[in-house]
């Protein structure tokens, strides 16, 4: 059973992302950024160019993603290039806006995203591996009284559509100049995977492989902002979900946010899980692309089949960032009946007077002592080292844990296995107005 979810719920607590720091140039800002470095992808040399400029014209904004690894004898690494979709990711993403605004658009690599309060997607990631990118599409709207969230994961092929509608309903009555109460949100989810890989469980009693088809999943919430400052918000919420032909399970807690006028920021979440057979939350999580494949031809749905109410659970999450120098993010989940957990951690020091750059991130499922830094497949992990000799110019070391895709004969991934990649690298970061 620990073998099993091991592999199926890897990522129920990841956020991993340096993303999360500065994910976007500030308006009528942008970076010119890129680099070169000799890479060893699985023991294998590679020379590696990278570039990645960034701008945004008001709320506007374009960020590209060229990535080039040529092996000793000059010939390009095609893997980055198997599909239509893999050239036109160069283009990263095109947007409008930024999470929360009233108008949010964005297409192409869809980082991070989350529905709602996140019991259905939380954090989702549609190209988790960069060996495998995919162009996306997410639309929100707030028209203050009512709006939605939404987002679908590929237009390459069949993929995970997700609705979330909410409304305020007292703003349409007397009732909404009432503190708190008056800002009561009520909401209405609808996620389903239609990939045809989706739904492939085993049969116990036969042994075969029985294809269930997409996987769909609907639910409810409310959410009650208690205060909503400047320096300060805070917010309680209740979801319910319902995963079709599996389990349903509930989940309540309180978001939290400190403003300290820039110089020193906060997060907090802090959930309460009740979990009941046949039933996972947060089932689109950051790598749901690679958990849609874990193992023998079955879908993530299989561990399902297995999953069981006694592990009802915790998930706590907390954000620091400090003049914008010093950033850290790390989540738990912890289980009721089991010692071991699921564990988050990213860190970034880029103090913008000094000489140096260290970045790192860490996802483990199943801490379990000796065990608590070995890297394999319940593992992800990144790692920046670097000097600067000049404000523009990097020299580093980067090592990541990462996933590559595996292809049958017609190019079509089949699953991912762990890839190790080591590059000593040379980068500028040349930020400009516009």
């Amino acid at each position: 059973m620990k073998k099993l979810l091991s592999v199926c719920i890897i990522a129920l607590g990841l956020t991993s992302s340096f993303g999360q720091f500065n994910q976007f140039p500030n308006p009528n800002k942008g970076d010119l950024a890129g680099g070169m470095g000799l890479t060893w992808i699985d023991g294998q040399p590679y020379y590696a160019l990278h570039f990645t400029p960034e701008v945004s014209f008001s709320k506007i904004g374009v960020g590209l993603d060229l990535n080039l690894e040529f092996s000793s004898s000059g010939k390009l690494r095609t893997e980055n290039f198997n599909e239509t979709s893999d050239y036109l990711s160069i283009i990263r993403y095109v947007r409008y806006g930024q999470k929360k605004d009233p108008v949010y658009l964005k297409a192409g690599a869809l980082d991070y995203y989350t529905l709602g309060h996140g019991s259905i997607m939380y954090q989702y990631n549609n190209s988790p591996s960069f060996d495998s990118r995919t162009i996306g599409l997410v639309a929100d709207l707030d028209f203050d009284k009512f709006g939605f969230e939404s987002i679908y994961s590929s237009f390459a092929q069949a993929g995970i559509l997700g609705i979330r509608g909410y409304v305020r309903p007292l703003q349409y009555t007397t009732a909404a100049s009432i503190p708190i109460i008056g800002n009561l949100e009520v909401g209405a989810t609808f996620a389903g995977d239609f990939n045809k890989n989706a739904g492939k469980v085993l049969n116990a009693q036969t042994g075969n492989i029985d294809d269930k088809g997409s996987v769909k999943i609907t639910g409810l919430d409310l959410g009650l902002p208690l205060f909503n400052f400047s320096m300060a918000k805070a917010s309680l919420y209740f979801d319910y979900v319902k995963i079709m032909n599996f389990g349903t399970g509930a989940s309540s807690g309180i978001i939290l946010g400190l403003n300290g006028l820039g110089i020193f920021n906060a997060s907090a979440k802090l959930e309460r899980r009740w979990n009941n057979d046949q039933y996972m939350p947060a089932y689109f999580n950051s790598l749901y692309e690679i958990e849609r494949f874990p193992a023998g031809g079955l879908s993530k749905a299989n561990s399902l089949e297995y999953m069981k109410a006694a592990e009802n659970g915790y998930y706590g999450e907390l954000g620091l960032s400090a003049l914008g120098t010093f950033n850290v993010i790390g989540s738990l989940q912890k289980f009721d009946n089991q010692s071991s957990g699921i564990l988050h951690m990213t860190a970034e020091v880029n103090p913008s007077g000094l000489s140096f750059i260290a970045r790192a991130g860490y996802d483990k499922v199943f801490l379990d002592g000796a065990d608590v830094f070995k890297l394999n497949d319940r593992s992800y992990f990144f790692t920046e080292l670097g000097y600067k000799p000049y404000s523009y110019l990097i020299v580093s070391m980067v090592y990541q844990w990462t996933y590559t895709p595996v292809r049958n004969s017609d190019k079509e991934i089949i699953g991912y296995k762990p890839q190790k990649k080591i590059e000593p690298r040379i980068s500028f970061v040349y930020p400009f107005n516009m």
